[in-house]
């Protein structure tokens, strides 16, 4: 896709998309979510990862870093891992053969709630995953979440 392609336009239910995204663990093993409100574009009113599309011509850490500056304020931490690439699509495509491209990085962090600077949805806080189930989660949400929960990665970030 090319600044000059006129498919990045459309909803991200009529396009493939990639999308960057992070979760960023605290001391205490929660993690950074975000709940959407009204107004997104997608999973309005629900629980989501920090992150978003990338844009034409733009590179996946520059979207990345991007992604997390538009919506907490905050910088991208230096010890990052490549969690997760590769695809997941979600129902809401209009046709069968689009897809969503995912990366979605991991790391830890010392930030607060406090340091957050509310740049878009309801709220950004770090929430206890005992806590997940009382949430509305996005649907690649959902489908992230659980893997991360359940993987080393994760383990690694909190020991």
């Amino acid at each position: 896709m090319t600044a000059s392609d006129p498919d990045h336009l459309l909803p991200c239910a009529e396009r493939s998309c990639d999308v960057a995204a992070i979760f960023l663990v605290d001391a205490r093993g929660w993690l950074l979510l975000q709940e959407r409100d009204e107004h997104a574009p997608v999973a309005p009113n629900q629980w989501g990862l920090v992150g978003g599309h990338v844009e034409p011509g733009e590179e996946w850490n520059d979207a990345l870093r991007r992604e997390l500056d538009e919506e907490t304020g905050l910088p991208v931490p230096e010890d990052l891992t490549l969690w997760y690439a590769g695809n997941h699509t979600p129902n809401r495509k209009v046709s069968p053969d689009l897809r969503d491209n995912w990366r979605i990085w991991t790391g830890r962090t010392d930030v607060t709630d406090d340091d957050i600077v509310l740049g878009e949805g309801r709220q950004i806080v770090f929430v206890d995953p005992a806590r997940l189930d009382e949430l509305d989660l996005a649907e690649s949400t959902a489908y992230f979440l659980p893997r991360f929960l359940e993987s080393e990665n994760y383990r690694r970030l909190t020991s």
